[in-house]
């Protein structure tokens, strides 16, 4: 048999990722906990301090005796619940194995070598693993105050762009754009490119200018709203996240979507999760309390804190020795207090603090009180 490489052809000893894949910095969760510590109060993850729905649970327990059994395949009964919660046709819903793979399933089906997928300087660091997995080139535009900017975004559209990712509310800033800017953004864009609005956090958000952005999905051919069930809901271990586009687009992604990425136990919970309003209205409330209270904790101790609409802060140290955001973080962590630092995103001097539990808020006030105390005065 002859081989089909010439002479010239390199020979490498071990099989060799395409052209790009090791250029990928690998995504990074926040930490979980540290070794010794009697108590952690784990605020690096936006997770709610207030669990699953009591529903969602007993779905679950009922789910673990069919272990089995294969999922339905289309997650049929989830798509359905989610259709009645919002009024939308199930078949332009998918739901993924959280909303980071159906961000990353948008790029493999609209994005390849040439083109381009647009993103903020502070955005979900998901979107450029994704753009850059798809063999795509990542365009990193400048904010404005922390936020999107809207006419930054229209400026870096060129012919190769084919995708838009606009995470409102941003993480890690917390911060939004109304929905008269998605609109303009929206309005902006060649009608071949895809603009995916992330609402991963968007049940938390009370401004009265904003908005998810499911009219314009449902008004558009190129808008898709992407959404979790592992902040508001509780569901994080799932794996759950939904999104909602129009037909030919949902098509698309359901063309490359593995047939059971999404577990029976993790479509019986959801489902019932997204029908109890309830238990979303008492996280709401909690967040509601929780945000003002550690905004005016932390800025009554001389930091600085931006505005958020989500379930978190990100606070800002200054870069002097004895009170920076690396030494904030080593005092905290020794306390039990795991928060977030955001260094990858371009965010080095300052810390992501989820809205926890009131225990977990009261003991991050106290040990940022002694952190700041015992930091030598210049």
């Amino acid at each position: 048999m002859s081989s089909a490489l010439s002479p010239e052809t390199p020979v490498s000893t071990r099989p060799v990722p395409r052209p790009g894949v090791l250029a990928i910095e690998a995504y990074v969760p926040g930490k979980s906990g540290m070794p010794g510590a009697h108590k952690i109060h784990k605020l690096s993850s936006n997770e709610t301090p207030l669990g699953p729905s009591p529903l969602a649970l007993a779905a679950l327990r009922e789910a673990s005796g069919k272990l089995e059994l294969y999922p339905d395949g289309t997650s049929a009964r989830l798509r359905d619940a989610i259709g009645r919660r919002y009024g939308l046709d199930p078949a332009r819903i998918v739901c993924g194995a959280g909303s980071d793979e159906l961000l990353s399933f948008l790029a493999y089906a609209y994005l390849g070598p040439g083109d381009e997928g647009i993103f903020c300087a502070h955005g979900f660091l998901v979107y450029r693993i994704a753009i850059l997995a798809a063999g795509a080139t990542p365009v990193v535009v400048p904010e404005r105050d922390l936020t999107a900017d809207v006419d930054a975004m229209l400026a870096a559209v060129t012919s190769r762009t084919k995708i838009v990712y606009l995470a409102n509310p941003n993480n890690p800033t917390g911060t939004y754009l109304p929905f008269d800017e998605v609109r303009r953004l929206h309005a902006g864009l060649p009608p071949h490119v895809l603009l995916v609005l992330d609402g991963a956090y968007a049940e938390y958000v009370r401004a009265n200018d904003y908005s998810a952005g499911l009219d314009l999905v449902l008004e558009s051919q190129n808008v898709v709203m992407t959404r979790t069930f592992s902040k508001i809901h509780g569901l994080a271990a799932l794996r759950i996240g939904w999104m909602v586009a129009p037909g030919e687009v949902a098509d698309a992604v359901n063309r490359i979507r593995g047939p059971f990425n999404l577990s029976g136990p993790g479509i019986a919970a959801g489902a019932a999760a997204i029908a109890d309003e309830v238990h979303v209205a008492g996280a709401i409330a909690h967040n509601d309390t929780w945000l003002a209270r550690l905004v005016e904790g932390v800025t009554t101790l001389g930091l600085t804190v931006t505005p958020s609409v989500a379930n978190f802060v990100l606070v800002h140290f200054p870069d002097e020795a004895g009170r920076s955001a690396a030494e904030a973080d080593a005092f905290l962590t020794a306390r039990g207090i795991i928060t977030r630092r955001v260094s990858s995103y371009g965010l080095p001097h300052a810390l992501r603090v989820t809205v926890g539990s009131a225990e977990a808020n009261a003991a991050f006030l106290a040990a940022l009180t002694d952190f700041l105390g015992a930091a030598p005065r210049a």
